[in-house]
Parts: structure tokens; sequence; C-alpha cells
């Protein structure tokens, strides 16, 4: 409806223009014909004749262009959109205040030559003043309204009682105040082991959950594979667990132009990352190691949940349940509470026994901790 209202608008401002132009040349040939006997003036008749002709020619170009210009119009607002989504609000209104102030100026300004100078230079000094001071009034007056919002917002007293919501939510604020964000990814929300994390307090400063990590949260979530769909479900409710129990918001990185270009899930992570000047939290060891050639701090929940393991020397004893046969032939293999696998050297025939045993070597890896023991009775 308000298209069809706006292309019946733009037809009769096209027919407005067609009238107008016609009257312009009749003006002209009637001037001519009262300078020179030999030309002829236009009748009335012919007059308003040609009147409705130029009317009806105009009103179909500019209803045969009121779809393209439509078109167009949609285009630039979209681009403008995405434009003003990373500008913040302060800058907007410090270059909007800074703009007006430079046109005043350059309108003070041209009244002064004014009569001075001849006509063409008047109205090119007049365009290069508007264009010029209008330039400097919004590029200044950004900088320093906007310094003069954090002044004021750094000397505006703070509400007796007043306190931070939510703690772990990611806004304008942290950056002021120096704090880290963490940002998550799909692996270490699939493994669940982030809620307690944060129910301990250990993990400071706001957590930060990108838009794309939620969309690959759901495409594992909508998997034809079994093991995925249940491993993309759990993560979507340990998601939602966080959300209900500290309200942490949906980081949405569309206003990031750069982060647009990158397809991958994790490249794209990495970017942000540094965007942001955050950690990312995960328990990838093929991220952790990416991050690490691109200088991109990490925190690795399972190197956390190693160095979170108690300490095995060898000679010391333990006492273990041997479950199933090892690599070789005449190992068993046994579990800690925790995970930790114990190896154990001519355990076969101990098999489904708890035995004691001593340890005799420990291996540490990124990816975990390994116990060597042999059975002593």
């Amino acid at each position: 409806m308000l298209k069809k209202l706006f292309r019946s608008v733009f037809t009769c401002v096209g027919g407005y223009v067609g009238y107008m132009v016609f009257d312009y040349i009749a003006n002209k040939i009637n001037d001519a014909a009262a300078e020179n006997p030999g030309f002829t003036a236009l009748t009335r008749t012919e007059d308003l004749v040609m009147s409705i002709v130029f009317a009806i020619i105009f009103g179909i170009i500019f209803y045969r262009m009121t779809p393209i210009l439509s078109r167009q119009g949609d285009k630039m607002a979209t681009t403008i959109n995405k434009d003003l989504q990373s500008v913040s609000a302060n800058d907007f209104i410090g270059s909007t205040i800074g703009l007006v102030v430079g046109l005043v100026v350059a309108f003070l300004l041209t009244k002064i030559y004014q009569g001075m100078v001849p006509d063409p230079v008047y109205v090119t000094l007049t365009i290069a003043s508007y264009i010029l001071f209008g330039f400097i009034g919004a590029v200044v007056g950004s900088k320093k309204v906007t310094e003069a919002f954090k002044t004021y917002s750094r000397r505006a007293p703070v509400p007796t009682g007043a306190h931070e919501e939510n703690a772990y939510a990611y806004n304008a604020k942290d950056k002021k105040r120096q704090q880290t964000p963490k940002i998550l990814d799909t692996s270490v929300i699939i493994d669940g082991r982030i809620l307690e994390i944060m129910k301990t307090g250990f993990l400071e400063g706001p957590i930060v959950i990108p838009e794309f990590v939620l969309v690959e949260l759901r495409h594992i979530a909508d998997s034809s594979d079994a093991l995925k769909r249940t491993r993309g479900r759990r993560g979507l409710d340990i998601l939602n667990k966080i959300q209900e129990e500290y309200g942490i918001e949906i980081y949405n990185a569309d206003s990031e132009k750069v982060l647009k270009e990158i397809p991958e899930v994790d490249v794209k992570l990495l970017k942000l990352a540094q965007i942001m000047k955050g950690k990312v939290v995960t328990n990838d060891f093929n991220l952790n190691k990416v991050a690490s050639i691109q200088e991109v701090p990490v925190l690795n929940i399972n190197e956390l949940a190693n160095a979170l393991k108690p300490m095995v020397i060898p000679g010391e004893g333990m006492t273990v349940t041997l479950i199933k046969q090892g690599k070789d032939p005449n190992q068993a293999v046994a579990y800690l509470d925790d995970g930790t696998m114990i190896v154990v050297e001519n355990g076969r025939k101990h098999i489904g026994k708890t035995v004691e045993i001593v340890v005799t070597s420990v291996l540490q890896t990124n990816a975990g901790r390994m116990i060597f023991g042999k059975v002593t009775r």
C-alpha cells in the first residue's frame, strides 16, 4: 500500500515537472515571438494541449523510474544502517551537533563576502565553505562531545546502594574498566563444565557468547547424526542454564564488518577475541594451538582440570581396580575418579580385581595425564 501511494505521488510530481518544463519553453517561445516578428506565439489551445502532453510524458517517466529509485533507496538505507551500527550514540550525537555548528559558521561566513565577489566566485566559495566547515564540525564534534560525555559519566554521582546487576554481561563499560571479556566457543559449551566453573566464581569478568557460536550450536542440534544431535542439544541446555542463572546476553558480532568476510567459526572466534582484546575459553586442543600462533590468550578448561588433579610421584602407592587389558598383552588399565588413566605392568591376570600398585612414572601432556605403575601384591 505504501509503495503504491509513493508511486502515485511520484507520478504526480513528474506531471508537475513536465508542466513546469513546458511552461519554461512556452515563455521562451513567446519572448522570441515578441522580439522577432518571424516567430509565432503559441495560442491558448496549443499551450494547454502541449502542457498536458508534457505532463503525461514526464508522469510516465517518473512512474517507470519509481521501482528503480525504490530499490536504490532500500540499498542505500541498508548500507547506512549497517554503517551506523558500528557508531556509538555519543559519536552520532557529537557529529550531528558539530555538523550543525559548522553549517552555521559557514552561513555567517558567506554573508560577510556576499556582494563583494562576482556571482560565480560567490557560489563556488559558498559550496566549498559549507562542505569544509560541515566536515570539520562533524569530526571535531564527534571527538569533543564524546569526551564531554565521558567526563560527565566519570563525575556523575553513584546512587546509594547501586550495584552491577549482571557481572557476567558484556557492555561498553567493560572496555573502559579494562575488564577482559571471556569468549566461549562451541566445544566448551557442549562440554558443560563451564557452568560448574562459573558457579564456583573463579571465572571473573564479562562472559561473551557470540551469535555465530549459537548458530553453530543450532546446526549441531539439528544434525542427522544422533551423537552430534545429542551433543548439540546438551550444549543448548547448558547455554539456557547459563542464561537463566547469570543472564548473559548474546553478543551480536554483525557490527564488526571484518567478521562477515570470515566463513570459519574458529577463525572468526579468534578474530573477535583480537578485536575485543579478550580471552577465548575452550577445550579444543587444535584451537588452542592456532590461538597461540596468533597470540590470542586462551583459557583451556582441560589444562585447568589437569592442574587440579592430585599430584602423584614415582614410588607412591595406590589402590586401584583393574578394568581392562592394556595396549600390551601383559598390561591392565585402571582409572581414577577424575578420569586419569593408569597403566599397570603385569596386571592382566588381575583384571577385575582391586590391587595395590606402586607408581613408576607419570606422563603429563596437554591432552591429560597418564600414570604408569606395577602390582606390588
